[in-house]
């Protein structure tokens, strides 16, 4: 049977098929299609452009009340439609079943905890240096936003950017990755259904060069991309002419680093679930653990042991890993380990290809020690179950190493000494530390990267101002007063 067709353009309220290249979105439990789904033109991308530019001026002057009414009613309508939303996520990323729900239960607290801010965004009154005069610093819409969303999290990262854009007036054109479209589509779909007027948001569906059409159109003010550093440095250039605004969040390298003093079950526990959760393809796992010598062989051994019991199975079914995403993703994650054993790490769990259980992009997780920071499997970005074991002397060697990478994201520490605590806090170049526990932000801190891992961020009070600007305004009422016949 041939999958459906679905159509990937929606446009001022009305949805159309792409003109483009037709895509197969496949199982990657199986490598079947679920649906095809073509590609938007240049010409559809502009077309949505300007349909986002022409409704932004009515939306932007709706009472912010009214702007989160809407919010809320979508953050409802997802709950409403969790078990479709949660199959079709699991379908198409290969997330295990629990997974899957818990991302559609983070988009819906994601639209909700935005409409929360529609009564509590403010501005700044300003004494002047001028008599007569006050200043007025306001936050105002950016205009049109373009929101490019990785394949991992289709839902929960179409969310974190739409979200906030809409509160705060802007309009918005999204698109989706086009390896994982289909969540984002029901998900627009529960738009119209909310109440988002046509032309508020508008989603096109496309590969690399749908990506560039949108971003680089000059109309585009504002440009939220979750994605990879090579893909944000192509971002970055494509914008450059017309200075248009980025937030960026991409890869990471996130060091955990495990301490003497620890409590040993709690950190293989934390590590465990940090490092693995949906296949380690997330931004934020832990991809490298830093061991201090004297625990080094016991938590290695313990650690193995967990990892060895970890089941790769059916999503559908809730294992504990499901395929990885895509036939990249296995090249990509399966060429890291070979790499790294043939430059003489040893495997304590080989895990690896499961080719004996046919289609699907099968891989079971992989330990590693005897390795050194000079194999891409410690210094590049893996985004897959496989734990590189580094043994150091202490806290400040271990900061050393994390802070050699590129990258900035995420890191863990596990410690019982506050001091030790504290020193990591000031001390490791990351957007975000967990400290003696597992993996998993919150809606009202902030997620950002520091130097290659990106700029901006996204959630809580600092995240919503991204998709700001200010306007300065100056009241002056001297000339006024003395023009005025009743001298009042």
């Amino acid at each position: 049977m041939s999958a459906p067709d679905r159509q990937g353009v929606f446009v001022g309220g009305a949805w159309s098929t792409g003109a483009g290249e037709a895509r197969p979105v496949l199982d990657p439990s199986n490598e079947q299609p679920l649906a095809t789904v073509a590609d938007a033109s240049a010409e559809q991308v502009a077309a949505a452009v300007a349909a986002a530019r022409e409704a932004q001026r009515d939306w932007s002057l709706r009472p912010a009340i009214e702007r989160g009414e809407v919010l809320r009613k979508l953050g409802d309508l997802l709950e409403a439609n969790a078990g479709s939303l949660a199959e079709t996520v699991t379908a198409e990323v290969g997330k295990p079943a629990a997974q899957a729900a818990g991302e559609v239960g983070f988009a819906a607290a994601i639209f909700r905890y935005t409409a929360e801010w529609a009564r509590r965004l403010t501005g700044d009154v300003l004494p002047s240096d001028e008599r007569d005069e006050t200043i007025n610093v306001l936050r105002v819409p950016i205009g049109t936003v373009a929101a490019i969303c990785a394949w991992n999290f289709p839902l929960a990262l179409f969310s974190r950017k739409v979200a906030p854009a809409l509160l705060v007036g802007n309009t918005v054109v999204a698109k989706p990755s086009e390896l994982t479209p289909l969540a984002a589509l029901a998900a627009t779909e529960l738009a119209v259904e909310a109440g988002v007027p046509a032309g508020v948001l508008n989603l096109v569906c496309g590969g690399p060069e749908t990506g560039r059409a949108l971003v680089r159109d000059p109309r585009i003010g504002m440009v939220t991309m979750t994605g990879s550093t090579r893909a944000g440095r192509q971002i970055l250039a494509d914008v450059a002419e017309n200075m248009t605004r980025v937030s960026l969040e991409l890869g990471g390298k996130a060091p955990a680093i495990v301490l003497r003093d620890t409590d040993l079950d709690a950190a293989v526990a934390n590590v465990v679930g940090a490092r693995h959760l949906n296949s380690g393809q997330v931004c934020t796992c832990a991809e490298v653990v830093y061991v201090e010598h004297a625990v080094a062989d016991e938590f290695a051994a313990r650690y193995a042991a967990a990892v060895a019991g970890l089941r790769v199975g059916d999503p559908r079914e809730d294992p504990d890993l499901g395929p990885l995403a895509s036939a990249a993703q296995l090249e990509k994650v399966g060429g890291a380990v070979g790499g790294a054993l043939a430059a003489g790490a040893t495997a304590l769990v080989e895990g690896g290809r499961l080719e004996d259980r046919g289609p699907g992009y099968w891989f079971a997780p992989v330990v590693l020690r005897d390795v050194d920071a000079s194999m891409p499997v410690v210094a590049d970005e893996v985004f897959g179950p496989v734990t590189p074991l580094v043994e150091v002397g202490s806290l400040g060697e271990a900061i050393e190493h994390a802070n050699a990478s590129p990258y900035g994201l995420s890191a863990y520490l596990y410690t019982n000494d506050y001091g030790k605590a504290m020193r990591a806090a000031r001390d490791l170049d990351c957007g975000e530390l967990y400290i003696n526990r597992s993996i998993g932000e919150a809606l009202q801190a902030h997620h950002s990267g520091h130097r290659q891992s990106g700029m901006g961020g996204e959630d809580g009070l600092y995240g919503l101002q991204r998709y700001t600007q200010l306007r300065s305004v100056y009241h002056h009422f001297g000339a006024a007063e003395k023009e005025s016949p009743d001298g009042i």
